[in-house]
């Protein structure tokens, strides 16, 4: 690394309010909140890729807060308070980005969303049975009287195979992620919030006025330093009740006559698919094999590929021949339990991470959490 300049140490790398680590959802959020309650802070985000490459720029493009099966799943975990609170926060996540930016800014794609069952769906008969109480649940927090509804007359015109049922779910929506990264991006930036890219940190240092934080090219200095690179901040701190989990992704070519839209849930979410123009988008397929996609490598295997293809000759596609355009993954943070981390991990260190899958719709939120918990002083 050569010699710093003055021009450089009074400019890119003087001192800061708040250092950011991620240029992802969460990392842009925040960024954004902290600007809102702090106009005159300096804030500078650290991202280590050319771009976000975690999750954010790399999932499926799903505007979602739960299909059915996946929240009586979740009820059953994590309790149904702590199941609708998650559900809230998911649902006014995605009212944010909607006041925020315009459907031609993220090409938010308002089809309705399904879930679909087979014949050997052991969560049909709950989620039948279910439907009234989580419509009436999902009205307290959505104004909506009736958000899933039996659609089973819709599986001959989409030409599925071998579902029986579908629960359509008209609030959901599909959007652009990488688009809406681009339209967060601009926004900050004119709030002048500086994102710095190839910069990967290293470690970090606390001391009595703030931190520094080492990366592969210089230190930087700040009062504030908040983590938000989700499935890799267990890298600085390995403390964290963090999981990096795998989550990969196909897209074809082009169909002739393609007779489904909207975003699809299979098998308590494990499996997605879309359409996107006349293309199929489907991802999933990691609990065919929880232990490899357990893991920060960033590549698709064949294991997974080859089960997605089956998936649309079986499902989506019986008839039709299609070919594969293109493929990739991303890597969600999970973990023990199902909610964000948004916490002080010391008196000038934060932390917002493990979005669980849901960073689309939870980083609005979770943002807006931590940049006043960034405004409050730490009490012993």
């Amino acid at each position: 690394m050569p010699e710093i300049s003055i021009w450089e140490k009074e400019t890119f790398y003087a001192a800061q309010d708040v250092i950011i680590v991620g240029s992802g959802f969460t990392g842009l959020w925040s960024a954004l909140h902290l600007k809102f309650l702090h106009p005159d802070y300096k804030i500078t985000i650290l991202e280590r890729g050319p771009i976000p490459t975690g999750a954010s720029t790399r999932n499926a493009g799903f505007s979602c807060f739960g299909s059915p099966s996946e929240l009586i799943a979740d009820a059953a975990a994590i309790g149904e308070a702590n199941m609708w609170r998650l559900v809230e926060m998911r649902y006014k996540g995605l009212l944010e980005i909607r006041n925020f930016f315009s459907n031609d800014e993220i090409d938010y794609d308002a089809n309705g969303g399904y879930e679909c069952y087979t014949t050997n769906s052991g969560s049909w008969e709950e989620c039948s049975t279910k439907i009234d109480w989580l419509n009436s649940e999902l009205q307290k927090i959505t104004g909506l009287a009736q958000v899933f509804t039996i659609s089973d007359h819709k599986l001959t015109d989409f030409g599925f195979a071998g579902f029986r049922h579908m629960i359509e779910n008209k609030p959901e929506a599909g959007l652009h992620p990488g688009k809406l990264v681009q339209a967060l991006l601009r926004k900050v930036q004119t709030l002048g919030v500086q994102v710095l890219t190839g910069v990967q940190v290293l470690s970090y240092n606390e001391f009595t006025d703030g931190i520094t934080v080492d990366t592969n090219s210089v230190t930087f200095s700040a009062r504030q330093l908040l983590l938000c690179t989700n499935a890799f901040t267990k890298h600085l701190v390995p403390t964290l009740d963090i999981v990096p989990n795998r989550g990969q992704v196909l897209l074809t070519a082009p169909i002739e006559n393609l007779r489904f839209k909207g975003t699809f849930h299979f098998d308590h979410g494990y499996y997605y698919f879309r359409n996107l123009g006349n293309r199929i988008l489907i991802g999933g397929a990691r609990n065919t094999g929880f232990n490899d996609e357990n893991t920060e490598v960033m590549e698709s295997t064949q294991a997974i590929q080859t089960e997605l293809e089956n998936f649309i000759r079986q499902h989506l596609l019986p008839t039709t021949e299609f070919s594969v355009t293109d493929r990739w993954s991303g890597i969600m943070a999970m973990g023990k339990e199902k909610s964000p981390i948004v916490k002080a991990l010391s008196e000038h260190v934060f932390c917002c991470v493990r979005m669980s899958g849901m960073g689309v719709a939870l980083a609005p939120i979770v943002a807006k959490q931590v940049a006043q918990l960034m405004s409050e002083p730490i009490t012993a």
